[in-house]
């Protein structure tokens, strides 16, 4: 199925999205990570668009979607969350499974609390809600959580580096020569656009809000028990193998499953993971 490139008007914002698949089919909202954008599913998008409608937004401040200046949008997962629920609702979407990764955890499971009534399934890859996920790799962040100076602030500029992004696209993959550059380096050129680093320092403080949360969206795991497929890249240094196994205390038929490679799976076995997908969401949607 081809896939189109759209921009929609979102209350004066101008989102852009990639969409693929029979709008007749179930809906699949694909929601990204940091520093990445909605490029990093179009491995995936091919493997999903036979069975399902695809939608995958780039959100405020990445990608493609417009970048409107901190005087005038406040970068917090809150409001992204915001801005995406009314994006489903200004194309038309009434229900959907989510997929969710890094960033796009808290986003997703934001519109998952917030609109339970609207989400069919979900699937995490990489995609946390437990503090056993957390790895020790969060420790600098959380320095700038307990005390948000300007020498805090600093010190996570390296974060937005081309060097980490590299690390995050290369930590735990076993063959490099099958990592393809396209990914990190178009990640790398939406960095350094003019205020990006700002926005995404905005967004590493807003961080904790996300952790605050984490117990309430596990309550709604446990209230509504949603179908979840959590599919984790078992060498990510961000986000371990625990917090994959963790929905198991709250949705006891979760199904938990791990691949061989890092933070950015999709980049290494986009395949394995689309073919788990397939097979979750047709038992689970039809």
């Amino acid at each position: 199925m081809p896939v189109t490139f759209n921009t929609v008007d979102v209350d004066g914002l101008t989102l852009f999205y990639r969409e693929a698949g029979n709008p007749a089919h179930p809906t699949v909202l694909l929601l990204h990570g940091f520093p990445s954008a909605s490029h990093m599913f179009r491995d995936l998008i091919p493997e999903l668009a036979d069975d399902f409608h695809v939608i995958a937004p780039d959100m405020p401040g990445f990608g493609m979607t417009e970048q409107p200046g901190r005087d005038r949008f406040a970068y917090t997962f809150a409001h992204i969350a915001d801005v995406v629920h009314r994006f489903t609702e200004v194309i038309g979407l009434e229900t959907f499974a989510l997929y969710v990764f890094d960033y796009g955890a808290p986003v997703g499971f934001r519109l998952a609390v917030e609109h339970p009534d609207k989400v069919s399934a979900i699937v995490t890859q990489n995609g946390n809600t437990y503090l056993e996920g957390v790895s020790e790799a969060f420790a600098p962040i959380q320095a700038y959580w307990n005390d948000p100076s300007p020498e805090n602030r600093n010190a996570l500029r390296s974060l937005l580096a081309p060097q980490t992004t590299l690390f995050q696209y290369s930590h735990g993959v076993a063959d490099a020569s099958k990592l393809s550059p396209d990914g990190r380096n178009l990640d790398d050129f939406y960095l350094a656009r003019p205020g990006n680093d700002e926005i995404q320092l905005d967004l590493l403080l807003d961080y904790r809000t996300n952790v605050a949360l984490y117990g309430t969206i596990q309550a709604y795991l446990r209230a509504h028990q949603p179908p979840l497929l959590a599919i984790w890249g078992k060498s990510d240094p961000f986000f371990i193998p625990p917090g994959a196994e963790a929905f198991k205390r709250d949705v006891p038929a979760a199904d938990i499953r791990f691949v061989d490679s890092g933070h950015f799976a999709l980049e290494t076995h986009a395949g394995e993971i689309g073919a788990a997908m397939r097979e979750f969401l047709g038992r689970h949607l039809g």
